[in-house]
């Protein structure tokens, strides 16, 4: 038999292959006739009907390249999924997706995903081939879910910026610095008390992000011997906010997570991070310097310091009862940055995720169907005892009041009980010091009548140190 002779393969396409089998299922011919009118061979279509279902699928899926004759499957088909996911989502939101986005997103799953890969053109062309990416005219999608008209009586300040409209309102975040003085106490403000607290959420609070303190002190004494990464909070030793340092790790978990998030900023902060290098994941929404509204409500920032007030106060209340006569000035300035760190962690979980959501909502931050609620009353901490709801409030709003003029101190130094300095740098407690600490502490709670609540909470602690303590 001559070579010219050699029956050529013909390959069906995967609109022909549909065909076949709608002719299958709605005619009464047999394979052999079907294979005749395709000129293909028998086997051919047993083939077809083999894979009838996922043949099905992919032309159900809108996304398959109908003309394709042979779909080779990636090496990475996990990565060809997860980008085609991501590339839906992008287009969805109108994104201007180009083949230099792609590789890179492309690249970022791979990582993610701990594979060694590099997209290459070549790649990135077989993968718009398989998955029918750029076939055909170029379009915008729609959101799958229209802005509902406004209800009657709400004004167009209550409308969230038109920029935020392509994020969904968990993937909106605002976040604000707080001026805080530290360690002040009802009466009194000291010039030297005062850090900076960053704080920052999403719109419908349910996730927080970790709280930053920044202070004037460079390396703070009562740091000696601390595991940073053991700290509820960060500290930076300045009172500016470590920006680009700041964005740079939210980029980086934002693009752990394949999110893509608007952030709101005020617009002097946007200005001045105008040179910083390209944000991949994280979207900066300057507000409006004449604007009423900030980038985190107000309602969650006074929340904030108002549980902030309500632990120092308890805690300067400890203090002077442990001494007897001790002066409540005296009592606050014993309050280290390591204290307020701790304090401001704890402050910021005590801020309810319902008051966060219906803040934004009410000034106009994120889109809600439920109505914004005014009342905010019940979401804040108990007016501690000894002090009018007036006296709380203005204690609350402290930062506003002029400082007391005095000399800056680092730190108090510690003192023995006869009223010498005692040596600066303290030795680290031990293993022994803190089971020693778990028992005493036990021993109190058992002679003091206390709930069987705070025993369960004992012994979920007791457990966590005795593992500390004997890995």
């Amino acid at each position: 038999m001559e070579l010219g002779s050699k029956k050529k393969l013909h390959a069906l396409s995967l609109a022909e292959k549909i065909q076949v089998l709608e002719l299958l299922d709605e005619s009464k011919m047999s394979q052999s006739e079907v294979a005749r009118r395709f000129q293909v061979s028998q086997p051919q279509i047993s083939r077809i009907c083999k894979n009838k279902e996922k043949l099905l699928a992919d032309w159900c899926s809108g996304t398959a390249n109908r003309e394709r004759k042979r779909k080779r499957e990636s090496k990475y088909s996990g990565i060809d999924e997860a980008l085609l996911c991501w590339y839906h989502i992008a287009r969805a939101k109108a994104w201007d997706v180009t083949g230099p986005m792609l590789l890179h997103k492309a690249k970022e799953l791979a990582d993610i995903m701990g594979q060694d890969f590099m997209p290459s053109i070549g790649w990135l062309v077989r993968w718009k081939r398989r998955n029918n990416v750029g076939f055909g005219a170029r379009h915008v999608f729609s959101p799958p879910f229209p802005p509902e008209p406004p209800p009657p009586g709400l004004t167009s300040r209550s409308q969230p910026p038109l920029s935020l409209k392509d994020f969904s309102p968990e993937d909106v975040f605002g976040c604000a610095e707080v001026p805080l003085l530290y360690r002040a106490v009802p009466g009194r403000v000291g010039a030297c008390d005062r850090v900076q607290v960053l704080l920052c959420a999403n719109s419908r609070g349910t996730e927080k992000r970790r709280v930053l303190v920044g202070g004037l002190q460079a390396a703070p004494r009562c740091f000696f011997g601390v595991s940073s990464a053991a700290l509820p909070a960060s500290y930076h030793p300045d009172l500016g906010i470590p920006w680009m340092e700041w964005l740079a790790q939210f980029d980086l978990d934002m693009g752990r997570q394949g999110r893509q998030v608007a952030l709101l900023l005020a617009a002097r902060v946007v200005e001045e991070l105008a040179g910083l290098p390209g944000l991949c994941h994280v979207r900066l929404v300057p507000l409006a310097a004449t604007s009423p509204t900030l980038s985190l409500p107000s309602s969650v920032v006074r929340a904030f310091k108002a549980h902030y007030r309500h632990r120092l106060l308890g805690k300067l209340a400890a203090a002077r009862s442990e001494r007897a006569g001790t002066a409540p000035a005296e009592a606050g300035a014993g309050i280290t940055v390591l204290d307020a760190l701790h304090m401001a962690a704890a402050a910021w979980a005590k801020v309810p995720p319902q008051l966060i959501l219906s803040s934004f909502v009410q000034e106009g931050l994120a889109p809600s169907k439920m109505p914004p609620c005014p009342d905010k009353a019940s979401e804040l901490p108990p007016v501690p005892s000894g002090l009018s709801l007036e006296e709380f409030a203005r204690f609350v709003d402290l930062e506003g009041e002029e400082p007391v003029p005095g000399v800056c101190k680092e730190e108090p130094v510690p003192k023995d009980e006869e009223g010498g300095r005692r040596d600066i740098v303290e030795p680290l407690p031990t293993k022994a010091d803190a089971l020693r600490a778990l028992s005493t502490l036990r021993r109190w709670f058992e002679c003091h009548g206390t709930s069987p609540e705070l025993f369960e909470k004992f012994y979920d602690c007791e457990q966590e140190v005795e593992r500390l303590c004997c890995p």
